[in-house]
């Protein structure tokens, strides 16, 4: 009795030591998404831009693209945008913007300031669409395929190490380039 009084705690302390250090060893990054491998959530918004057009994820069928989701008031945005500014110059994907809860002048203005890497941006002021797509925090970017399915998330900064080795090998091999 005395002997199963001391083992029990050393037990439950041995367990959580172990799942401590399989947590530590997870990248927050790479949160999975329950969307990935399905059909893009559908949407309706205006656009930032010019209000009185809209957009749509159906506009974008039979094409491979990226939603970027990003604001005028997000920090990492902003350490993300030139990394955008490359791939969009680049030409190798078209990226669409999501404003995500933010001022439509603000994010007209931050595009301006900072230069606009997006064919269109949609405005999602009160996030619902974010909400849609499982939106954790800006900046976050989905690939989505040709039928308008989701191939990939990123939450967080797509740097210049996830254009190179995710981004561009699976939007070649989606255009049936691979």
């Amino acid at each position: 009795m005395l002997r199963a009084r001391f083992l029990i705690p050393l037990v439950v302390f041995a367990v959580m030591v172990v799942f401590l250090g399989v947590g530590l060893n997870l990248n927050p990054r790479e949160v999975p998404s329950p969307l990935i491998d399905k059909p893009a959530p559908p949407f309706v918004l205006p656009q930032l831009h010019e209000p009185d057009k809209t957009i749509s994820q159906k506009e974008m069928l039979g094409k491979v693209w990226m939603l970027n989701v990003f604001a005028s008031w997000c920090v990492a945005c902003r350490e993300e945008h030139p990394n955008l500014m490359e791939l969009a110059r680049s030409g190798a994907v078209p990226i669409y913007g999501l404003n995500y809860k933010d001022e439509r002048a603000d994010g007209i203005a931050w595009l301006a300031r900072f230069g606009n890497p997006y064919k269109v941006s949609a405005y999602d002021r009160d996030g619902r669409i974010g909400i849609d797509y499982g939106v954790y925090g800006v900046p976050e970017t989905y690939v989505i395929d040709k039928a308008g399915v989701i191939r990939y998330k990123r939450i967080g900064i797509v740097t210049p190490e996830i254009v190179r080795d995710k981004i561009l090998p699976l939007v070649k091999e989606l255009n049936g380039n691979g």
